[in-house]
Order: structure tokens, then sequence, then C-alpha cells
């Protein structure tokens, strides 16, 4: 069902007219609460905002709390993690796409704490994926080129307010070279870990093939991913299971 309809209301933030992109949810241990974000624009993508929103079920409804800018820069595609001290921390573009910064939020999840780290300085990326395994940080990002997919880069790090190291050249993705260059036709957009009893989790690759012409007709790639040490592959699978 719908879990937040829009507000046909002039000047709401949520108003039809606007664009709402990329919204993840994470659950708040503490206050019970499950914690929607999402990157909230006007159709001219002139506002770069998070939108913040809370539920009691992961269904909804989810109740509206408002947007901003964190520290006053600019948010665009964006995701949440949420890591094993229960710690959240908020990963967006931002300086006109060319920086990268990640923000600790509150212990509600609710809004920013501090200044943000600045990654991936002046790179150009945008659609980060985070998760984690083996102790280590792991980010997959995309190069702004519209709706056109393009190679994806792999970024790791020790401490996620840490430094982060970059293997540029998509050497994360493998498969048939004609279909890595272009991220198996696909743009990042999440990266689900999946915790099974007695096995190791697995973690997958989830990606949007946007349809420019018919954005919701846009479909989805699911591909699993292989670490090794600190490295990780996202592989193509015609077929695979977990």
């Amino acid at each position: 069902g719908i879990v937040r309809g829009a507000v046909d209301e002039a000047g709401h933030d949520l108003n039809p007219a606007n664009v709402l992109e990329r919204p993840k949810v994470i659950y708040n241990d503490t206050t019970g609460k499950y914690v929607m974000w999402f990157h909230l624009d006007s159709e001219d993508y002139s506002w770069a905002r998070g939108g913040v929103a809370v539920s009691d079920s992961p269904t909804g409804p989810f109740e509206y709390l408002g947007s901003m800018q964190p520290g006053g820069n600019m948010l665009r595609d964006m995701t949440l993690f949420k890591d094993d001290d229960g710690k959240a921390y908020l990963i967006y573009t931002s300086e006109n796409n060319e920086t990268i910064h990640i923000s600790l939020l509150s212990d509600d999840y609710t809004k920013p704490v501090g200044e943000p780290h600045r990654i991936l300085v002046h790179m150009v990326r945008e659609a980060p994926v985070i998760f984690k395994q083996n102790g280590f940080y792991f980010l997959i990002t995309s190069a702004c080129t519209g709706w056109n997919d393009n190679r994806a880069w792999l970024s790791t790090a020790e401490e996620i307010m840490g430094k982060w190291l970059t293997l540029r050249g998509g050497d994360c993705l493998v498969g048939d070279p004609a279909h890595t260059d272009t991220t198996f036709e696909s743009q990042g957009t999440f990266a689900l870990t999946v915790q099974q009893n007695g096995k190791e989790d697995q973690v997958i690759f989830m990606a949007d093939r946007w349809n420019e012409n018919d954005l919701g007709d846009s479909r989805y790639v699911w591909l699993p991913v292989r670490v090794e040490g600190r490295f990780a592959y996202v592989e193509w699978k015609d077929e695979w299971r977990m």
C-alpha cells in the first residue's frame, strides 16, 4: 500500500509537483520507530534537501516531520546505514554532486549531528550503496550521467568516518566486459544484507534500470555480492540462489 501519500496543497513539500526520490527506512531500537529519509527536491532540482518521516510500522502510514539541508549542505542521491553499535548515518551526494557526505544521525535518527564527513572529494559520484562485512565498510557509487548507466566504483574503509580508499575502473564488477561497462545496464540503489542462521550473511546489490521515457516502468537488478577481505565484487548471474 501507500506508506506516505502526497499532499495536494500549494507550497507543501510533498505536493505532487515536487520530487521525492530514493526513500530508505531503518528501525530505531530505542524509540521503536521506523525512520524514513528521502531526497526531496523541487521540479527543477533547486532544493536539494533531505526529507524525514517516522512510523510505528514499516508499512506506514509515515508521519512527515519536514526537510532540511544537513549543515546547510546540498543533499541529493542518498542512503541510510545502521551500524553494529546502533548508530545510524545518512550518506548523500553534496556540493553540487561533487562530493559524498556522511552525517551521523541523532539518537532518534531524525536529524544530523555535527559536521558531515567529506569523502570522494571532487570525484563527482552519486547513487551511494553501502554495506559492512568482515569489519570493513564498502561503498559502491555511480558517476553522474543523468539517467544513463555507467561503470560503478568501489570504495572501502576501516572506519565509516575515517579514510576511504577508492578502486577506480569498475574492478568491483564481474561479468562480460561489455556488460560491466554499464554496471549491468543499471545504477545502484541499495545493499540488502540478509542474515542467515548458521550461514554467512548474503549481501544483495540492488540497482535501478531507469526507463527515461517512462520512469514508473523502470526495472530492477538484484545480484549477489562476493566479499574477499577488503574487496567486494558484484557478480552477474542469469540465475542465482542465496
